[in-house]
């Protein structure tokens, strides 16, 4: 891509959702891997955000693009991270996740790994969880309209948002699949 991807600061779930479309992708298997945890507030090191380098982020959230091509190893493509490169898979999760046995375990992710179909089909995001009580933006807004897929006919009426569903990295009956770091290295290693 010689622009590079669509991109909007604090908005990841919608960059994943238009990144996963992109014709650079077309030829790979693709999915969103949502990072979060119960406390919705996980390290992340190597993001933009970070004023330090050697510092993780702490988000509440974040999505990454995983792809692979055939007979390929997996690739994480980060669009926050400091090298918005695609990276290959295990080692931006080396790079990204390495406060293990350092950090206080409310602060250690957990996944959701969605198939790209699904989560362009079936993310529905008003954008109300970027908006204070008022009303206000909490960050500015990308100037798209707000992505509001097919609702999922197994899951309560969500009212136009099921972000949080996606965001649940414990619920295994929701789509995709869920993991913990070892699960998810495991799982990319070859």
């Amino acid at each position: 891509m010689s622009e590079g991807p669509q991109h909007w600061p604090f908005f990841c779930e919608e960059n994943v959702w238009y990144l996963l479309a992109a014709p650079a992708l077309a030829d790979a298997e693709r999915h969103a891997l949502i990072i979060s945890n119960r406390q919705r507030r996980v390290a992340v090191w190597g993001q933009r955000l970070s004023k330090d380098p050697s510092l993780p982020i702490a988000w509440d959230y974040h999505v990454v693009a995983l792809f692979r091509r055939t007979d390929r190893l997996s690739k994480i493509w980060d669009l926050d991270g400091r090298r918005p490169e695609p990276r290959p898979a295990l080692t931006w999760l080396r790079d990204s996740f390495r406060g293990e046995g350092v950090i206080p375990p409310e602060f250690l992710p957990r996944f959701r790994l969605v198939d790209g179909a699904s989560f362009r089909r079936h993310l529905r995001s008003d954008r109300r969880h970027m908006r204070d009580d008022d009303g206000a933006e909490l960050e500015p807004h990308p100037p798209w309209p707000p992505i509001i897929g097919e609702p999922i006919p197994a899951e309560p009426d969500d009212h136009g948002h099921n972000l949080d569903r996606f965001l649940d990295t414990e619920d295994p009956s929701f789509l995709g699949q869920v993991f913990d770091l070892e699960q998810l290295r495991a799982y990319l290693t070859p």
